[in-house]
This record gives C-alpha cells, structure tokens and sequence, in this order.
C-alpha cells in the first residue's frame, strides 16, 4: 500500500480461517509478496498462525503483527518498489533480531530500532506482538541531523519520545482521529515530529516538536485518569507525579483543552455510575455504595453532581431504567 494514500485505509489480515496446510504460502504470498515486499518464513515448527493490521494515511503507515516466529527478508529485489522511507520496529514483549548495513542487534521487548526501507534487511520476529511505523524519508530529513546514521541503533524503552509516541499513537487509534480528515494533517505531523525525537536525542524542541510533546503528554495524563478515575485518593499531584511533569503544567495541560482535571474525573465517575445505575445486574445494590464504587467519598457531593450532569436524581435514573427495562 502506498504510503502517501489520500485517504485513511485499514486492513486486516489473518490466517485464522484457513487450513493448517495453506497458511504459510498464503501468508507469504498476500502478506509477505504483496503488503511489505518481502520474503517471509516460518521460523519454527509449531503450527504457523499469523495476524496482521496495516493502516495508513498520507505520510504514515502503521503495521500490528502478532503470530508465531517467522523471518521477513527484503532483498535488493525487493526494494525496487522505490519505498525510501524510515522504519521503526517496537518489539513488545518479545525480542527481534534485525540486520541491515553488516550490524545486527536484538530489539528486546519495549525497545525500537528504525530501519531503512530502501536498504536490504533481515527482520527476525520471534513471536508476541510487534509494532512497525513507516515515515516518509522526506518527512524525516528536515527534522533530524543525517537520518541514515540513525538506522540500526536501539533505542531504549525508557527514552520519553518513544513513550510519549506509543502513548500517543494508542490514543489517536482508539479515538479513531486518523480516520477523520479534519485531524489527521496535524496528528500525522505529530507521529513525525515524535519519531524524529524518539530516534535521534539531539533534536532541537522547535515549536512544531514542543507541540507534538503537548499532545502527548496530554494524551498521556488522559490515559491515566481513564485508568484510576475510581480511584478516590486519584489528584492532579499524582497523575504528574506518574507522568514525570510538574502539577501546574500538567493543570496547563488540562485547562488547554477545555476541561480541567477534575471536570474529566468527576465525568468518568459520573457516566461510570450512570452506566451501574440502569444496569439490571447492579439493580439491587446501594446508590451509596456506587458512588463509592466510581470514587466518590461524599454522597451528597455526588447526588449534586449527578443531578447537575443528568437532570435528575440518581435514584430517579435508576427508576426510570428499571421502567425501561
């Protein structure tokens, strides 16, 4: 698939449905042949299986693979396609072995590497799951200092870009913004200014670069919150303390978008105690005890809310949801 496709394209494939017989020269022929251009082989004797999630957009090309060990070989054959973009591998949890320009690393699990797709190269996939991005070179060229230096280095799970990256690249698919045309230029352009920071340390934070870490950041402390709103000793002290910033800039952070950090903890809790309240399964339990449950440890204060978000009162909701049942 072109990397530089007008519109968002995603496509799965898998082997699941197809005899035991069939999946490997299947998988090497559809996948291998005609998606990454390369020569893909088994890479031990346990029953082949193999999937495989490609999406791309202009400038951006992301692939999720998961299987059993196999061996992709892009030869100089294969590199008349004319892709000259960037690569970059993320192995988690698994290790892969890489080779290309005489080196050869193991990318251990939540480590990267960036690989160039106009050179011949060796990629070893020992199983779990592994993430690959391709940048346009064009893209990468301005943003970092000889971007050919840079393949076949690994980069440590602990570097903030790359965290920040995967942080921000889990959040963008979940919301489904590269699908949305009004979006998609600047989140693209964020992945880049991500990448570039993530493969090469000694990248200025320019404006455009200082931005994409905004976003990620952001995108970060959200996770967060979404993950521990219940919570109920949950504060802005701690979600910066686990994101490595300062509460007031993560309160900047916050405010910037709209809605400060308690707005988006009093709504998780709010739509998380909606959702028990009209439930049948939870019908017999306590209103008390849900609000305590969402981490709300004043009642009253959380009757207020509720009655302020839904117009009515947590046991008028309750009852109509029953009525409706």
């Amino acid at each position: 698939m072109s990397a530089d496709a007008a519109d968002f394209k995603s496509i799965r494939f898998s082997t699941r449905e197809l005899p035991e017989r069939m999946r490997i020269p299947m998988w090497c022929e559809e996948f291998g042949r005609c998606v990454v251009h390369a020569d893909i082989a088994a890479a031990s004797d346990a029953p082949f299986h193999a999937e495989a999630t490609l999406q791309a957009v202009q400038g951006l090309r992301m692939l999720a693979l998961q299987g059993a060990p196999m061996r992709f070989r892009r030869s100089r054959t294969d590199i008349v396609d004319g892709d000259d973009s960037i690569g970059l591998i993320v192995s988690s949890p698994g290790a892969s072995q890489l080779s290309q320009r005489g080196r050869e690393i193991e990318c251990r699990g939540g480590e990267a590497v960036a690989i160039l797709h106009s050179e011949p190269a060796t990629v070893c996939y020992v199983g779990g799951r592994q993430l690959g991005l391709a940048v346009p070179r064009d893209a990468l060229v301005p943003r970092v200092t000889d971007v050919d230096s840079l393949a076949m280095r690994p980069i440590s799970r602990r570097t903030e870009a790359l965290r920040l990256l995967m942080i921000y690249l889990k959040s963008a698919l979940r919301q489904g913004a590269l699908a949305t045309p009004k979006l998609h230029d600047s989140i693209v352009t964020h992945i880049h200014d991500l990448v570039a920071l993530a493969i090469d340390e000694r990248v200025p934070l320019g404006e455009s670069r200082a931005s994409a870490v905004i976003a990620a950041r952001h995108s970060a402390a959200l996770d967060h919150i979404a993950a521990h709103f219940q919570d109920p000793e949950l504060s802005l002290e701690i979600v910066a303390r686990c994101q490595g910033i300062s509460p007031r800039y993560l309160q900047r952070l916050m405010t910037s978008s709209g809605v400060s950090f308690t707005e988006r903890v009093n709504e998780l809790r709010l739509q998380k105690a909606f959702t028990l309240l009209i439930s049948p399964r939870d019908g017999a339990r306590r209103i008390s005890d849900i609000a305590l449950d969402v981490g709300f440890s004043d009642i009253s204060h959380f009757n207020r809310l509720f009655r302020a978000r839904f117009g009515d009162s947590p046991r008028g909701v309750r009852s109509t949801g029953s009525r409706a049942a």
